[in-house]
């Protein structure tokens, strides 16, 4: 589907205007594997408020049930469960499965990568997406956008990192390309459910812990048990969240069902970078209100890890025929992106973020 159609208008008045159309169609039922725990209202809410959407546009004609990571299958076998059948779709960040494919590295978001627009610039008006559909249809699976939380926060830690002699020998809750960095850089990465970090970290079996950012952050406690608050989270210009289905699944809809789902998902793509745009902030000045320090990493710490990022990409492209192919459409529009938004974006914002607002 071209989703410029939901900017216009024209593909939701569509399914809203067909109602015929869905109650010809037979009536489905599926149910959503999601990695997230319930309590995160923005990323388990938002698969909530696409299976909700969906409903509503095909009149109770399509239900999908959502249920939070660990009730139908364990976090970090979502994916899993939607290739081998036994659940229909999930909701999930890609990078966290990059064991079955580093190429799911560029749905998700790579280090030093695109931010937010960008990344929807790439996969909609770029030739990203049917790269990336070609390589999960190896998979079984059909991918669609479903969110972004946008650049995220560099997690928070137990002790300050002050250089790269710091990085030896911490344990760090991260999954993704992230992870393979900062393994490069001396840390030990370990991939975490969001639900099992927060002990972790309290009991010191990790030393640091990455998720999202101050919203996310907060409702998991993370400031509780941690002292410092890193930025910027460099591992993901921008975390693209996935809706996965399979592909069985998928092609046993009707076209109008296909519509009503892309366009629900569209739309969430839209609302979870709104919601998180309008939360963070004051989470962050509430943990900071409540003795949270906040950090930027050292200037060699970000040298050596963006250095680490494009030599590990060029290892992986070498070694991964599916990372190749993306990899050589992906970094040209990287770069060319780059140029633009340095032009106009960074001029702008790092002119109006280093002036205070006037009367304040």
């Amino acid at each position: 589907m071209d989703r410029r159609k939901l900017l216009q208008g024209t593909a939701l008045g569509a399914a809203l205007a067909t109602p015929a159309l869905a109650q010809t169609a037979p009536q489905v039922r599926w149910r959503m594997a999601t990695a997230w725990p319930r309590s995160l209202d923005t990323l388990y809410g938002s698969a909530e408020a696409l299976c909700r959407r969906v409903g509503q546009l095909s009149e109770g004609r399509f239900e999908i049930r959502p249920f939070p990571g660990g009730e139908l299958v364990p976090a970090l076998q979502t994916f899993d469960a939607v290739q081998n059948g036994a659940v229909e779709c999930g909701h999930i960040l890609s990078t966290n499965f990059i064991g079955k494919s580093p190429a799911f590295g560029f749905d998700g978001g790579l280090p030093f990568g695109l931010n937010s627009r960008q990344q929807t610039t790439w996969l909609q008006e770029a030739g990203g997406m049917p790269l990336l559909r070609a390589m999960y249809a190896k998979f079984g699976v059909v991918n669609h956008v479903v969110g972004n939380v946008g650049v995220q926060m560099g997690g928070f830690y137990r002790k300050e990192i002050r250089g790269l002699e710091d990085l030896n020998g911490l344990k760090m809750r991260i999954g993704g390309f992230g992870g393979r960095i900062l393994a490069k850089l001396g840390a030990v990465p370990q991939q975490l459910a969001a639900s099992d970090i927060y002990a972790a970290l309290e009991r010191g079996t990790i030393d640091a812990a990455e998720w999202v950012g101050p919203h996310d952050d907060e409702k998991l406690g993370f400031n509780k048990v941690a002292p410092y608050y890193y930025t910027p989270g460099w591992w993901e210009g921008s975390g693209s969240i996935t809706g996965i289905v399979s592909a069985p699944a998928w092609e046993a809809l009707s076209p109008i069902f296909k519509e009503i789902f892309e366009v629900a998902a569209a739309e969430q793509n839209s609302l979870m970078m709104a919601r998180y745009d309008a939360r963070n902030p004051d989470a962050l000045r509430r943990m900071i209100a409540q003795g949270t320090q906040l950090r930027s990493f050292p200037r060699v710490v970000m040298d050596a890890a963006y250095k680490a990022s494009f030599e590990t990409f060029e290892e992986t492209a070498a070694a991964n025929e599916d990372f190749r192919t993306l990899y050589a459409h992906w970094k040209p529009f990287l770069d060319s992106s780059n140029n633009w938004f340095r032009v106009a974006e960074f001029t702008m914002d790092a002119f109006r973020y280093a002036n205070p607002i006037p009367g304040r």
